[in-house]
């Protein structure tokens, strides 16, 4: 099948895979969501004073030539839930996936650039729309969608669901895992919690976390989780437990916190942009991708 037929042909199985695929889950209980409503408050003053407009440090290029397109992964409530897919235009086999999960301003095209340019390094990426399909562009826009989810997170976790099973089982990766800023930091954390077994790596960009030994006990999937010294959105002191609590655990995670750097320290469109920051946590990204998600990773020399 050529590149050109690909898309279609995806699109095609995208629409069959989703008939009758709805679960229930249960709710998010109340201490989940007061957190998340704090958490949405601090998002609320560490973005006050931000917007959307991209600058320059956003126009960075795929390392190679990618296809991407709109697509339909998911039905939650009998709505369609439309993602963007990009996965590189020399792809033969089916590669490792990455389930991208967007920040608190939603599906937007910094976002969609940051897929592209992920799967210009040789993954198929699947950015999600947890907020079916509204973006913001400004903070009080961004702190409703938020709160939205964080009021009824089942919908946002059956979301979740069917990304997982649109890319490893439509797609067909062999290697699956999650990435996700601020907002969507923490959603990737809980796509751990959520696939305890399946998920094969978790990036965390500055999103809120848990010592909550009881969540984090059944994770088997490593975490790469990457902080601002300076963010007073997600405390370095909820971050240290967070790693305590996976030292005891004895689980598979690198935590990385930048000196002087703050809240969406790695978003090339907010004031608290910090280039050196977030060269290095993309670096580092790439690595532990790579580690974690090749097609050889974990086998025996």
């Amino acid at each position: 099948m050529t590149t050109s037929q690909k898309i279609p042909a995806l699109v095609a199985l995208a629409v069959l895979a989703l008939a009758g695929c709805e679960k229930e889950s249960p709710p998010g209980d109340d201490a989940d969501k007061a957190a998340g409503r704090a958490n949405a408050d601090a998002m609320s003053r560490e973005h006050a004073a931000d917007t959307t407009e991209p600058s320059p440090a956003t126009e960075v290029a795929p390392a190679r030539p990618v296809i991407s397109e709109r697509l339909p992964y998911a039905e939650v409530d009998n709505e369609l839930v439309y993602g963007h897919f990009a996965f590189p235009e020399d792809m033969v086999e089916p590669l490792p996936a990455v389930i991208m999960i967007h920040e608190w301003w939603g599906l937007n095209d910094n976002i969609r650039a940051m897929a592209d340019r992920l799967a210009g390094e040789g993954y198929i990426v699947l950015a999600v729309d947890l907020f079916a399909g509204s973006t913001a562009t400004s903070p009080e826009q961004a702190r409703q969608q938020m709160l939205k989810v964080v009021e009824n997170p089942v919908q946002a976790e059956e979301n979740l669901r069917q990304a997982y099973e649109f890319v490893s089982q439509t797609a067909g990766a062999p290697r699956v895992g999650s990435l996700g800023w601020c907002f969507g930091g923490g959603w990737s954390l809980r796509a751990a919690m959520m696939f305890p077994e399946e998920l094969d790596a978790a990036v965390i960009y500055y999103g809120q976390v848990t010592d909550d030994v009881e969540k984090l006990l059944p994770v088997s999937a490593p975490i790469l989780g990457l902080f601002g010294a300076e963010d007073r959105g997600i405390p370095v002191d909820s971050v240290r437990q967070f790693e305590s609590a996976l030292n005891r655990l004895r689980k598979n995670h690198e935590i990385h916190i930048y000196p002087g750097a703050k809240h969406a320290f790695a978003n090339p469109s907010g004031r608290a942009y910090d280039a050196e920051a977030a060269d290095d946590a993309w670096q580092k990204t790439l690595a532990f991708l790579e580690l974690h998600m090749s097609l050889d990773a974990g086998a025996t020399p």
